[in-house]
């Protein structure tokens, strides 16, 4: 069952705006809906038992509203806030700016998800497949593009997301995600997938400085 329409539409209406200074844009609204579909194609795939789809899409929702004090990042690190933080700032915004439009069961069900998606081992399994569709977000060409969004949005360039490439690879970042970071070996093999897109789109990007460089 989806999420009831007139609740979806406040919900667009909220991600329409995209950060603390009213600027306007589709991203936080096609980040929620991408979120959304990829983890009810998890559900379609029966990774999972007695999943609340309401709960869960009001989660992937909630996941996108705008967070306060965003943290910029430097080259190689993780493009976002502590996944810990994001989610309790996720489920402080639902309560207050959703909770007086939705049930009390729907709300609490859909708080806690986002409070246990960042353990290790959470209760619940909607809060596991929220977790592993978030984290196949950093991998493959969507996490290299997203990655680059917030590294210009910092003042960075080409160079810099090159460089961040060649140090996760360096350091093992993506050996260590793809064993710690998923709790379904099937998106886990999905993500394996995507990122040997993203090393041979790497590949091109170092050819293409190389050629520049003379």
């Amino acid at each position: 069952m989806s999420l009831d329409a007139k609740l979806k539409r406040h919900l667009q209406q909220l991600l329409t705006v995209v950060d603390e200074h009213g600027t306007h844009g589709p991203r936080l609204l096609d980040d929620a809906q991408r979120l959304w579909s990829r983890a009810h194609s998890f559900i379609q795939m029966k990774l999972a038992d007695d999943v609340h789809a309401e709960a869960l899409e009001l989660s992937c929702y909630a996941l996108q509203l705008p967070m306060r004090q965003m943290k910029l990042i430097s080259t190689g690190k993780l493009g976002r806030t502590n996944l810990r933080e994001r989610a309790e700032q996720a489920a402080e915004l639902l309560v207050s700016l959703i909770g007086q439009h939705i049930e009390e069961e729907l709300l609490d069900r859909a708080t806690r998800i986002l409070q246990e998606m960042p353990h290790r081992n959470p209760m619940v399994e909607e809060a596991k497949l929220l977790a592993d569709a978030l984290n196949l977000d950093d991998f493959g060409l969507t996490g290299l593009l997203v990655q680059t969004i917030h590294l210009a949005r910092q003042g960075d360039g080409v160079s810099q997301v090159i460089d961040g490439i060649d140090k996760r690879d360096q350091y093992g970042y993506w050996e260590a995600r793809l064993k710690d970071g998923f709790h379904f070996e099937q998106v886990r093999q999905i993500a394996r997938r995507r990122l040997d897109h993203a090393r041979q789109a790497a590949k091109l990007l170092h050819a293409e400085r190389e050629e520049d460089a003379g």
